[in-house]
């Protein structure tokens, strides 16, 4: 569908030069923060603007250039990856409906099906879809939707989507694939099957922990004008200076993710060696269950590394207060190194018994890798391990 590679898109597409009459040739989208656009004649708005909500230049350059990087017709952006759960969710099912979800995803998004989607009607039952045998059993007539996120959050299992894919237009359903953690450079879901693809632009895509967002992307004409629809009418819609921030982002995120893939990789390998260390789940490395398919379906594994020390939840604690370099702190996939630990924050919502029912311990610990020199996050986590 595009011409180029992915990082000539990541930088051009949306962003061409304007050589028409009056046009400026910037070659950066500006901001456009006008609200409201005027118009010459009642029947027709310029150039297809007239409120900021509905449509706005720089949103549009990005969401054009969020098509671009899934290989998709349409991009959509929007003020938070929730709010694009939302709208999505919104605008794909009805009272009534059922959905078939991962069970291991984000605590946010669970908390979306079980506290607010519950209220509007709509059932989803969580399920293990590493085993593909389990979304049969769970299909019902009702069921419209699955919902996977891969690698998932925090467990980092993997799932095979093109597979999944099969099962999906064998029953009529719509898939949704949540590809936040490989980002579009890694892995592209619509060109494995996918009918939709969604991303918390809040990480990766954005890249430097300083715009909120999120995206979604997707070839399907009658979804997009469904949720195109709904954008407009619930209003959740990416700020043009954040829509200038992450276009901003894209620009490296090649480059980005080529040093996080490198850099983890380094560290899983010097945990998975570590006598302190009782597990470490990354995938790429050949202990981890998945490591085949992971290695068919993406380009690269990502700058997510899950693990769990030997020892207590205070252990795990004292470990990640002693570290330097990793900040403590909720979300993923900043240029600077984070960690936490999902049961204590970014899953807390999730109830205890559920947490460890799929397999997150208290003790669990979630890393994102960022793009400094490996050298001194290898030394920062060496000398965190000693003091515990």
């Amino acid at each position: 569908m595009y011409p180029y590679e992915f990082s000539t898109r990541a930088i051009h597409t949306g962003e061409e030069p304007d050589f028409r009459e009056g046009g400026t040739g910037d070659v950066i989208i500006p901001i456009h923060l006008s609200t409201t656009f005027a118009r010459k004649d009642v029947d027709n708005p310029t150039a297809g603007y007239d409120y900021s909500r509905s449509l706005n230049p720089t949103r549009n350059a990005l969401e054009n250039k969020l098509a671009a990087l899934e290989n998709g017709k349409y991009g959509l952006a929007f003020s938070s990856g929730l709010a694009a759960e939302t709208t999505l969710a919104l605008s794909l099912l009805s009272a009534g409906d059922h959905v078939i979800a991962f069970d291991d995803l984000y605590g946010g998004t669970k908390r979306l099906f079980n506290k607010v989607l519950t209220d509007c009607g709509i059932e989803t039952t969580y399920v293990d879809m590493t085993i593909l045998s389990n979304i049969n059993s769970e299909f019902k007539k009702n069921t419209k939707l699955l919902w996977l996120e891969t690698p998932s959050n925090p467990l980092l299992k993997i799932c095979d989507i093109n597979t999944i894919a099969g099962i999906a237009k064998m029953r009529g359903l719509i898939l949704v694939v949540d590809n936040t953690f490989l980002s579009p450079y890694f892995q592209n879901p619509l060109g494995l099957g996918a009918d939709v693809v969604i991303h918390s632009s809040t990480k990766y895509i954005g890249g430097h922990s300083d715009v909120v967002g999120g995206s979604i992307m997707l070839s399907n004409d009658e979804l997009y004008e469904k949720i195109k629809y709904k954008q407009n009418a619930i209003g959740a819609v990416l700020s043009p200076f954040d829509s200038y921030l992450t276009m901003r982002g894209i620009k490296t995120l090649a480059l980005r993710m080529e040093k996080h893939a490198q850099n983890a990789t380094k560290i899983a390998e010097f945990l998975n060696s570590h006598p302190k260390i009782k597990k470490v789940i990354y995938p790429g490395l050949k202990s981890h269950p998945q490591h085949i398919l992971a290695s068919r379906q993406t380009t690269g594994y990502g700058g997510i590394i899950s693990f769990e020390i030997l020892g207590s939840l205070n252990d795990a604690k004292d470990f990640v207060r002693n570290l330097k370099l990793f900040a403590l702190a909720e979300s993923l996939g900043g240029v600077e190194s984070l960690i936490e630990l999902p049961a204590s924050m970014t899953h807390s919502s999730i109830p205890v018994n559920e947490r460890r029912k799929i397999g997150i311990s208290d003790s669990l610990i979630r890393m994102s890798v960022g793009i400094e020199d490996a050298k001194d996050l290898l030394i920062d986590i060496a000398q965190g391990l000693n003091k515990i």
